[in-house]
């Protein structure tokens, strides 16, 4: 595998920088000279390489997105294609569940990332392409187990729920018992697709 170039080093450092500032202090507070700061670079080098602090923060969105689509494979890949019910949670805990591939620093930004997408419309445009596409995952596990005519509205329930869990951990995290979030949406998947399931059948 070829070495990465300088420059996607260096580009990768002021991401990682922009990541870390921004799950402690936000995105209005994440300057440049802060970014370069928590890159170990000079404040010339993010600006030889970014236009602005939001072309880092659009870099960022897709580096999140396919950090979590990673996840999510490598979870449904434990579990067979007639796993319906396992599929689901899988795809539940890998938003969800600790362990070692969890990432506190990279859910805080994502709630950032979800308040910035109100005020910066490049931004929503990014953020709504990668929730839109994770939810469209979900809803075609969901509709394995109930049918398509109900998955979309289940689908959207339980995706709400993980996005609230989101918001909670990062901006009340002592609210939220330590390893219980994955487990609950867990419980309110099982019961809200049993009870669909059940209909279905009816």
């Amino acid at each position: 595998m070829p070495r990465p170039s300088n420059t996607e080093e260096r580009r990768q450092q002021i991401v990682t920088g922009l990541l870390r500032v921004m799950s402690e202090r936000g995105y209005e507070r994440a300057s440049v000279n802060e970014i370069a700061k928590a890159a170990g670079l000079s404040p010339g080098l993010v600006h030889y390489h970014f236009s602005d602090k939001q072309e880092i923060l659009l870099v960022l969105v897709e580096q999140l997105a396919a950090r979590g689509r990673a996840r999510v494979a490598a979870r449904l890949a434990k579990h067979p294609p007639d796993d319906a019910r396992g599929r689901v949670d899988a795809f539940l805990d890998a938003f969800l569940a600790v362990g070692a591939d969890a990432d506190v620093d990279a859910v805080a930004s994502w709630v950032t990332i979800s308040a910035e997408a109100i005020r910066q419309p490049e931004v929503r445009a990014a953020y709504e392409q990668v929730v839109r596409s994770d939810l469209e995952q979900l809803e075609s596990l969901v509709a394995a187990l109930v049918g398509k005519r109900r998955a979309r509205a289940l689908a959207a329930g339980l995706f709400a729920a993980v996005q609230g869990y989101f918001v909670l951990s990062a901006s009340a995290p002592g609210l939220i018992p330590p390893g219980s979030a994955a487990n609950t949406v867990k419980h309110m998947a099982a019961g809200l697709l049993d009870t669909a399931d059940a209909r279905e059948r009816a």
